[in-house]
């Protein structure tokens, strides 16, 4: 009997996240291998060190002194509080502070993937979803999910499980588990929207008359408000993750020229950008346009709530960011437009292969320049 689309991935993942770890290993360890200041370094720290790197540092200052405010300046109240929560519960358990990132990361990022795909049979058939699977499991940027002590691998566990309990007709756990996800990243109408326009489809498909329950997913945006009502609490400032975006060195405060994104046209047509950060800017922007031009087909093949889900979750950052960097990590949260572009790619399987080897090739060299501590978003 051949193995399902989710045992699969399941494999595929697996031998993903040695191969990531092992190239951000060999990243870390070409940068760091000459510094007189730790000359003698083990396997396991050059590995600790390939996947902590930029935001990393703000995690682990929030899970070792908490948050802070001063307006105007840089401050840690833009980064929500569910991973460095989990990471400060581990640190009490005797994890240290990388240490507990890296593991939430690992153990929460694969497990999205297996997810994702038994999600997707929900939807599709087996040999689609494993499509699906391997378009998502090995898209370059999936890296943040093998290892990088970031919160993206657990924000989409928590919203891809919050779908697959919707979809098995669980309605009180997927809007818990929504409701978790919202404390983990700043985008919760992508998700109150997506859960609310899906159940309510989901009705309909089964000829089922709406009640006053249908709207329970309005409830997942719970997490969000937590956070708005603790830094009006602590600060007197509930959208303090919005205002220190605007502080010097970030400088994305809401605004037209956020909004039309003065800065990456400036950046990209300036003569005196080097050819990496054009490339590097113009990728983010590139995918981040390609994510919004499958939302329509997500509507006509998943349903109202996937596109209202995937157009909010890529929108929103892409509204409020300067110059679009970071939008193709935030594309792995748009989930369901990988089961869309595996649908459209059916016809296709010349172009799907070749798209899913060149991804597998990006996702370890992209492994690898995270470990080089090169900014890729």
């Amino acid at each position: 009997m051949s193995r399902s689309a989710p045992r699969t991935i399941a494999l595929v993942v697996l031998l993903a996240t040695v191969i990531c770890g092992a190239a951000a290993s060999a990243g870390a360890w070409r940068l760091h291998h000459k510094n007189p200041a730790a000359p003698a370094l083990g396997f396991d720290d050059y590995f600790s060190m390939g996947w902590v790197a930029w935001d990393s540092g703000w995690y682990k200052l929030i899970a070792e002194e908490g948050y802070t405010y001063t307006p105007g300046k840089q401050s840690p109240v833009a980064f929500f509080p569910l991973y460095p929560l989990a990471i400060w519960a581990l640190m009490k358990l005797g994890a240290s502070v990388y240490g507990a990132g890296i593991f939430i990361t690992l153990l929460c990022g694969p497990l999205a993937m297996v997810l994702f795909t038994a999600w997707a049979r929900t939807r599709v058939d087996e040999r689609t979803a494993l499509q699906a699977g391997l378009l998502i499991a090995l898209y370059p940027f999936t890296f943040y999910l093998y290892g990088v002590m970031y919160s993206d691998a657990l924000f989409v566990l928590l919203v891809v499980s919050a779908f697959l309990l919707l979809e098995k007709g669980h309605l009180v756990p997927a809007v818990l588990v929504g409701a978790i996800a919202t404390a983990a990243r700043p985008v919760a109408p992508a998700v109150v929207l997506g859960l609310l326009v899906r159940r309510l489809e989901w009705k309909r498909q089964r000829g089922e008359p709406w009640s006053l329950g249908d709207f329970l997913p309005a409830l997942s945006a719970l997490g969000f408000l937590l956070y708005l009502l603790y830094l009006d609490r602590s600060f007197g400032a509930p959208f303090a993750f919005v205002e220190t975006q605007g502080s010097p060195g970030w400088e994305q405060a809401p605004g037209p020229s956020t909004w039309f994104k003065v800065y990456w046209f400036n950046v990209v047509f300036s003569p005196d950008t080097g050819w990496d950060v054009r490339v590097r800017l113009m990728t983010h922007a590139v995918l981040t346009l390609l994510g919004l031009a499958l939302v329509v087909p997500t509507a006509r093949r998943l349903g109202w709530g996937y596109a209202v889900y995937a157009l909010a979750v890529v929108g929103l950052p892409a509204l409020s960011t300067k110059d679009f960097m970071g939008m193709a990590r935030y594309l792995i949260s748009a989930f369901p437009l990988f089961l869309t572009l595996a649908l459209l790619l059916q016809e296709r399987p010349l172009l799907r292969r070749g798209l899913v080897a060149v991804s597998a090739v990006g996702l370890v060299f992209l492994s690898w320049g995270f470990g080089r501590e090169l900014y890729l978003s």
